[in-house]
């Protein structure tokens, strides 16, 4: 009896064996598809969603008819090269991507080398018609840009006579991450990140975190719509630089901060084993094969040949940071002194261009037959009109001294002003029924 009943019992305990793993199983699968629920909405629903929007308003494109003398060129700034340490991309491949997105100049701002800002190490002038303005990343977010080749500034230097040798030397000076503490009387100073991506990075590790699910799911298809769910409107900045511009004049800029390094890669050894590493670059772990994870690695990723990189995954490719946002400078001729005059002047506006081209934006003060631009300074009269126009349809918002006046949506806005002020205009596109900021421009003072 004892015997005849052991097999009963082993199938009723394999049973209940099974039910248990499937319970887990089914159990595993709710809790996983309850992590990716958002990534899959974005999936399914809201992402292409948006693509469909994005392109619909890239198609709505018309060109606007430029100002007289005046050219606008599209670049980035506050870029890093393989001369910084958390950075491995060649000025070649900068080229290669300049060119591939119709960007037509960089403003570089590599970190210095032992302490030193060598502005003769990096490229300089007109490559392939493509302008490279040399540039350095220093100290308390002092980013000079335009120093004459033979100087290299010491980044021990004390911040003030710091900013007089930059002056001295042809420089301009900006200040970088805008989030951090800063010296804004600094009287060298000549403007200020108004927006920067990876100060979006920094003050979102919790949205990183739920990115995660986003980079399993959409990366893939959907790169760039990943990538603009860090951005974050820079309310704070934009009032900071508002204050400031009510007594001096500072440009506003924005930073792309390309570093390509937000990514990891596996690579086979000539030591037999995998080395994983981040693309600063820095190795994060390495792996020695063995009789069991050889093969497995060879039916995951392919023949093992020494220095074979084997996977790499990149948040941020060069290319995807250049395009996310623009500076556009208004300047006559592409060319060094032209684009680091239009930067003085505030002759600038920044377009979050991932969405759509701004290139042609316009925001100038007409009197007459007089006309001033973003950045410049006219009389006040009662006949002095504020204009803007679009590319596309959008939203305008006048600020005044930090405050909004008026609101207009369309192509164009004209408006009168009733009196003195420094007037500047944000532009918003409408996608998915919300009003996403897409352009900032800086000011015309009216005395």
């Amino acid at each position: 009896m004892e015997d005849a009943s052991t097999p009963g019992r082993k199938r009723i305990w394999l049973r209940r064996a099974l039910r248990l793993v499937g319970a887990a199983i089914v159990l595993l699968g709710v809790v996983l598809l309850f992590w990716l629920r958002g990534a899959l909405y974005h999936r399914l629903v809201s992402f292409p969603r948006e693509e469909a929007a994005w392109q619909t308003l890239r198609a709505q494109r018309q060109p606007v008819p430029g100002l007289a003398g005046l050219n606008d060129y599209r670049g980035i700034l506050h870029s890093h090269s393989k001369y910084s340490h958390d950075s491995e991309v060649p000025f070649e491949e900068i080229l290669r991507v300049l060119k591939s997105t119709g960007i037509d100049f960089i403003c570089l701002s590599d970190h210095p080398i032992q302490g030193r800002a060598d502005f003769n190490l990096q490229w300089r002038g007109l490559h392939e018609g493509k302008l490279f303005v040399p540039g350095f990343e220093m100290k308390e977010g002092i980013m000079p840009f335009g120093v004459a080749s033979d100087v290299v500034l010491s980044n021990q230097t004390d911040s003030a006579t710091l900013a007089r040798q930059i002056s001295a030397n042809g420089g301009l000076m900006f200040y970088a991450h805008p989030e951090e503490p800063r010296d804004w009387d600094c009287p060298e100073l000549v403007g200020m990140e108004i927006y920067n991506i990876h100060t979006d990075f920094k003050r979102s590790s919790t949205r990183l975190r739920a990115m995660v699910p986003d980079l399993l799911v959409n990366q893939r298809r959907y790169p760039e719509h990943v990538f603009r769910t860090i951005f974050v409107p820079p309310v704070e900045f934009l009032c900071r630089w508002d204050e400031l511009n009510r007594t001096r004049h500072i440009t506003g800029i924005a930073g792309n901060d390309c570093h390509q390094n937000v990514g990891v890669r596996g690579i086979y050894t000539t030591a037999d084993t995998i080395r994983v590493e981040d693309t600063s670059p820095k190795v994060l772990k390495e792996f020695k094969l063995n009789w069991f994870t050889r093969p497995l690695a060879r039916l995951l990723f392919g023949p093992l040949k020494p220095n074979r990189r084997l996977f790499h995954f990149q948040l941020d490719p060069y290319e995807r940071s250049a395009r996310f946002v623009n500076t556009h400078v208004l300047a006559r001729s592409l060319s060094e002194p032209t684009i680091l005059d239009g930067l003085r002047a505030g002759r600038v506006f920044i377009g979050f261009d991932m969405i759509a081209s701004s290139s042609g934006f316009q925001w100038f003060a007409a009197d007459g037959t007089n006309q001033t631009v973003m950045g410049e300074a006219a009389p006040f009269s009662p006949a002095t009109r504020l204009a803007a126009k679009s590319p596309l349809p959008c939203r305008f918002t006048i600020i005044k001294n930090g405050s909004a006046v008026y609101h207009q949506e369309g192509r164009a806005l004209d408006w009168t002003p009733s009196e003195p002020g420094k007037y500047r205009v944000e532009a918003e596109l409408k996608v998915l029924d919300n009003w996403v900021p897409w352009v900032y421009a800086n000011p015309i003072e009216l005395r």
